[in-house]
């Protein structure tokens, strides 16, 4: 009997703790499922699969393709690379699908699987139903499926640099890849561009024995910030460990994080596409959609997650989509997928052209006090119940409540506070802004407040 740990399917992906959750078995019988909910009445599937450099991979990738080949799939083999690289291979090759073999910007002993079905995201539902089909093992073994290698490392490059103008090309960068997976071929991107970037630790390692593969925390941009300063670099470029999220610092070894790398790359947008529609996400700072509909756009605040937003996009036409996490989107001059190798080009871009500060360029920007994420542990039993009476709490005080997302109460014209509940673990996830620190840890402390009551409340 194959042991199904129920937490690794999440609403996004399935992931969990290589060697304790993803056994060669599961592995093997996810290859199953999907080529069974892919085949449906095809009479043949191709399925391109990548890996990062997860010391794990290689093995989840061998039962995996198995799996997927037993059940009549054929594979394409692109390799190890970032989360966007599979992208780019299911975007631009035949194939019917894809799946990335990877951890993302969890720990090294962490991997797991994100799914394209076609060129769209697989997530949600589509993720119970995949776990119902290995529960009951209701898959056909079929002529066993092909196994080819496909390089498609140039043609990535190609499409990435294809449409990036780089004014001044002596602009000076750093790249912290994280020892990630998306180390080489970001550096082969901004060569090709004509830059010199300064690499930090940009070799693949799956242990990352430098920091942890995250750029949303900032320990963890600590090394970036130093030798950002040290090199007199004009800007510092972070990418997480399958490089989907894309950390930032400037000249002066300040962080810009995802809402305000947002607001510079949609006064960009604009510029070319008057009245673009553009998303950002609950935990985005309200200056984000302030400037974007001062400048002509269309701003959609939209729920949290990367497979959410994409799905929103297509959804929206919007040319532009992102989250505080670092998940940029472009469907402008590109396809529409989360990918920081290409949106730290986008950012440089537009540093060489300006030549001026990240900080220079945002000067006009309401100055906020923000907390960052918080985190509070809460029963997945619970946390959409004490979401829901929070908001029912403010809602009856006579405030605005959006509840697209969990539940964000605005408190006058700049304050605000976020509660919801997290999509992938037993958390509540809170965050707040205001015109002034004071005003800021007042409605913290009265959102904190109706939380503890509500989940006192639930749990009673």
């Amino acid at each position: 009997m194959v042991s199904i740990p129920p937490h690794i399917f999440r609403e996004y992906d399935i992931r969990g703790v290589a060697d304790r959750d993803l056994s060669d078995d599961l592995s093997r019988n996810i290859g199953r499922a999907i080529a069974t909910m892919f085949l449906g009445d095809a009479r043949a599937i191709r399925i391109a699969v990548g890996r990062d450099c997860r010391l794990s991979s290689p093995r989840i990738f061998a039962a995996l393709t198995d799996g997927l080949r037993e059940c009549g799939a054929d594979v394409v083999d692109i390799g190890i690379g970032p989360t966007p690289f599979l992208y780019h291979a299911v975007t631009t090759l035949d194939v019917h699908g894809g799946v990335m073999i990877t951890g993302s910007h969890n720990a090294g002993d962490e991997n797991g699987f994100k799914i394209m079905r076609g060129k769209a995201s697989f997530f949600g539902a589509d993720i119970q139903a995949l776990r119902a089909v290995i529960e009951a093992g209701a898959w056909q073994f079929e002529k066993r499926g092909s196994l080819e290698s496909v390089a498609t490392e140039d043609a990535y490059v190609a499409s990435v640099t294809g449409g990036i103008r780089i004014a001044d090309k002596s602009v000076r960068v750093v790249l912290d890849a994280g020892n990630g997976s998306g180390g080489p071929l970001g550096l082969r991107c901004m060569r090709e561009l004509g830059l010199e970037p300064t690499p930090l630790f940009c070799a693949m390692d799956g242990e990352f024995p430098n920091h942890h593969p995250d750029p949303t925390v900032a320990k963890n941009l600590e090394a970036l910030v130093d030798c950002v300063r040290k090199t007199n670099a004009d800007i510092g470029i972070a990418y997480d460990g399958d490089a989907d999220r894309l950390g930032a610092v400037d000249s002066d070894g300040t962080i810009i994080w995802g809402d305000k790398l947002m607001i510079l790359f949609a006064r960009d947008l604009l510029k070319a596409n008057p009245g673009a529609t553009i998303i950002g996400e609950v935990k985005c700072s309200q200056t984000l959609y302030d400037d974007v509909a001062k400048h002509g756009g269309r701003p959609i605040m939209w729920k949290t997650g990367h497979s959410l937003i994409k799905t929103k996009m297509k959804s929206e036409k919007a040319l532009l989509a992102g989250e505080m996490s670092g998940h940029l989107f472009f469907a402008d001059r590109y396809f529409g997928y989360d990918d920081a190798i290409y949106a730290s080009l986008r950012l440089i871009e537009i540093v060489a052209r300006e030549r001026r500060s990240l900080r220079a360029m945002l000067a006009d920007v309401p100055n906020t006090f923000a907390t960052p994420e918080i985190r509070v542990a809460c029963s997945d039993s619970t946390k959409f119940a004490v979401v829901a009476r929070v908001a029912a709490h403010f809602k009856a005080a006579g405030l605005s409540v959006d509840e697209v997302d969990g539940a964000r109460i605005q408190f006058g014209a700049e304050g605000w506070g976020l509660v919801r509940a997290s999509n992938t673990g037993p958390l509540l996830v809170m965050r707040f802004e205001a015109g002034s620190e004071a005003e800021c840890a007042r409605i913290r402390g009265e959102v904190e407040a109706a939380t503890t009551a509500a989940r006192a409340a639930v749990t009673v």
